[in-house]
């Protein structure tokens, strides 16, 4: 029996539906670190700022405050990253992407794609409509009921679950709606176009 087939019986042993662990992966209680660049120093938000625009009815941009002052949802749902871990049950909390979409006046009809940007220029895209799905993309800003840990995206990250986590962008200033598809950093360099885990969507 191998390595991934032995998860797969751990995980109904200890009474957990092992189809909830996507083909190549392994369940883990750590929350592993990897991102490109250095970490953000975040030591005061006065100047932070998060931008949606692009194809948007009403480009908006928020200050700290003014995001912290919106209603929140907190769901919990699994994870799962292209380096093979995967974690169970994470409790996230923020933003939900369609009511901020709302305060910037809508997604225009032409919209179909969105590149989020993170603050050290990391970019990566997803499409419109996996963003859209009733109360699961958020712009996250707490993770187990407690703000962002500065590795895990301080102050704030987007969240899409159902995509390798490398689509959940950290340190996230922008997200910007636009008609066709612009790859991202990982994406220009072989990682998959959409990433779904459960499709093993790695590479290009």
């Amino acid at each position: 029996m191998g390595f991934f087939d032995r998860q797969r019986n751990d995980l109904a042993n200890l009474g957990i539906d092992p189809s909830r662990l996507p083909p190549g992966q392994y369940a883990t209680d750590r929350f592993p670190v990897l991102h490109v660049g250095s970490t953000p120093d975040y030591r005061s938000l006065d100047s932070w700022t998060l931008t949606i625009d692009g194809l948007v009815g009403q480009p908006l941009t928020l200050d700290w405050q003014q995001l912290s002052a919106l209603p929140t949802q907190t769901i919990t749902t699994d994870i799962h990253c292209v380096t093979k871990w995967s974690k169970f049950d994470t409790e996230w909390s923020g933003v939900n992407f369609g009511h901020l979409l709302g305060l910037a006046g809508g997604a225009l009809p032409e919209a179909k794609h969105v590149l989020l940007h993170s603050d050290n220029g990391y970019t990566t895209n997803i499409p419109l409509v996996d963003c859209l799905e009733p109360n699961v993309a958020m712009v996250a800003t707490q993770f187990d009921g407690q703000p962002l840990e500065p590795d895990h995206g301080y102050p704030a990250r987007f969240l899409l679950p159902h995509l390798y986590f490398w689509k959940s962008a950290k340190w996230l200033r922008r997200i910007q709606l636009m008609t066709q598809q612009e790859l991202g950093f990982w994406e220009r360099n072989g990682y998959h176009a959409y990433g779904d885990p459960f499709r093993e969507q790695r590479f290009s």
